[in-house]
């Protein structure tokens, strides 16, 4: 039997619990997250060993956390997306006037973006993309028109 298309699964996956992101400095980025998308702090975890920190972030209206994770041996590199592991994260919005709302907030808080623009893969829907502190891609996708 088809779901939306795709095979019927044989594991239950109900949804996305979290998202987790290595980041180099996570209180620089827990603020950046605050400040730039209106995430808010909801909690956060520090080894036993002290090797590891991370902050949990929630939103209002996401009904997935990230969470912000320092490793002690992360070391300064920025984040690649040609190397293995997570190419972007995309948010959705409500609608394409959002998107303009949303180049006029990153450009107040001095963050780089390309401007809203037809999305490659996605028939109908716009796209705006920027980059969080670490240089991990993201983006603000709205559907529709």
């Amino acid at each position: 039997m088809l779901t939306r298309g795709y095979p019927e699964a044989t594991v239950t996956i109900t949804g996305i619990h979290h998202l987790g992101l290595t980041v180099r400095d996570v209180d620089a980025s827990a603020e950046w997250y605050s400040t730039v998308l209106g995430f808010a702090h909801i909690g956060e975890y520090i080894s036993p060993d002290h090797s590891r920190r991370k902050v949990f972030l929630g939103h209002s209206r996401l009904g997935v956390r990230i969470g912000l994770c320092e490793h002690e041996r992360s070391g300064d590199e920025l984040f690649d997306e040609a190397r293995p592991g997570l190419d972007h994260l995309a948010f959705a919005v409500d609608g394409i006037d959002e998107l303009g709302e949303y180049e006029v907030l990153l450009q107040s808080h001095g963050v780089v973006y390309t401007p809203t623009a037809p999305a490659n893969t996605l028939e109908g829907a716009r796209v705006l993309v920027f980059r969080d502190p670490d240089n991990i891609q993201l983006e603000l996708v709205a559907l529709g028109g």
